[in-house]
């Protein structure tokens, strides 16, 4: 689908690259809970759990942040609604590693940082089980303040960056920092500027966005086409109503790419062997797709590097996997290593 010619190309100028993001920023906040240590609370005679590690990750657009800057993207400006709290503290620590601008980060004291608590208590074999998760989350709209805040850093980075992600992960009407305004606002830049890549990913609002390259699973591509069954004819029915490409992935089969035209491809995925976890495979190809397409890829050759960058981190057990350019490369040959890849995909 690409040759090795043209992957190293495109790799060697995503350090070139700054992109904006816009979207729901969480902390995964996981709790290590030893088998060695055991107490009983004096109280309620129950086990207290006693946890003896904490670690800390940017999650959602996080995940996205973290696949950007481990393929090597300049800078990355998200913006974004978080709590003035202990979280939120937290959570820029986290972010303090990253090539991440963080001035567009909103804290407002209204809002709770979205968090994900993981408990992870070890098993007497040594293992590690995941107990039930603690959401933390504001559950309402964001209030006037904030709005007005996340629009106005969005036209700054609208303007300073070569291509922005749009990234809506709450199911919730107007819940999130996607809110309908924010998204109003995009489609008014979109309208002005259609020349700069917005690149929409939304969990329940996809059929929302008329404008933009979308993408998404099977499942939500279908639901925003208002399809039931046929992927091809609602990636195709997408790309003729925003008149831009749209990515669909399909698991191990790769991603299937829409064009306004009304042309379907397949992009082969990349076959991997063992054991895999594929949390996060969608913003790893997210992440490649973009970076590819505003390094000057064609939209299968995006697709292609998406599928290289999320066979990477689907082999990653138990963690939210990144993948370097060097992995990238090594993949392609481990994949390519007696034969060059022709330029043709299955096409519909």
């Amino acid at each position: 689908m690409i040759t090795l010619e043209r992957l190293t190309f495109l790799l060697e100028r995503f350090p070139r690259l700054t992109l904006g993001l816009v979207g729901d920023l969480f902390l995964d906040r996981y709790l290590e809970i030893p088998a060695s240590v055991l107490e009983y609370s004096i109280e309620t005679g129950l086990e207290a759990y006693q946890v003896t590690r904490v670690r800390n990750s940017p999650g959602a657009l996080g995940t996205v942040l973290n696949n950007l800057a481990a393929l090597g993207a300049c800078t990355l400006r998200p913006v974004t609604v978080i709590g003035d709290d202990g979280h939120g503290y937290d959570l820029l620590q986290a972010l303090a590693t990253l090539p991440v601008d963080v001035r567009h980060i909103v804290r407002s004291p209204n809002r709770l940082t979205p968090t994900y608590t993981k408990p992870l208590r070890q098993t007497a074999a040594g293992a590690w089980q995941e107990l039930p998760r603690l959401d933390v989350r504001t559950r309402g709209p964001l209030d006037e303040a904030a709005l007005r805040q996340v629009c106005q850093h969005l036209d700054n980075v609208l303007r300073s960056c070569d291509g922005v992600i749009v990234l809506d992960q709450i199911s919730e009407r107007n819940q999130g920092v996607v809110h309908e305004a924010v998204r109003a606002h995009l489609a008014e830049f979109s309208r002005v500027q259609p020349d700069k890549l917005l690149f929409v990913d939304s969990r329940a609002f996809l059929d929302r966005f008329h404008f933009g390259a979308l993408k998404g699973n099977r499942s939500e591509i279908l639901a925003a086409a208002g399809e039931s069954a046929e992927v091809e004819g609602a990636v195709r029915k997408l790309a003729a109503r925003t008149g831009r490409p749209v990515f669909c992935t399909v698991g191990e089969a790769g991603c299937l790419v829409g064009r306004p035209g009304g042309e379907t491809a397949l992009v082969p995925g990349y076959r991997v062997h063992g054991p895999v976890d594929i949390v996060g495979a969608g913003d790893s190809a997210t992440s490649g797709i973009v970076l590819s397409l505003l390094a000057g890829a064609t939209d299968l050759e995006a697709a292609a590097v998406g599928n290289l960058v999320a066979s990477i981190t689907v082999q990653q057990l138990g963690t939210t996997g990144t993948a370097t350019p060097q992995q990238v490369l090594d993949r392609w040959r481990e994949m390519y290593a007696t034969r060059e890849p022709g330029a043709g995909a299955e096409r519909g």
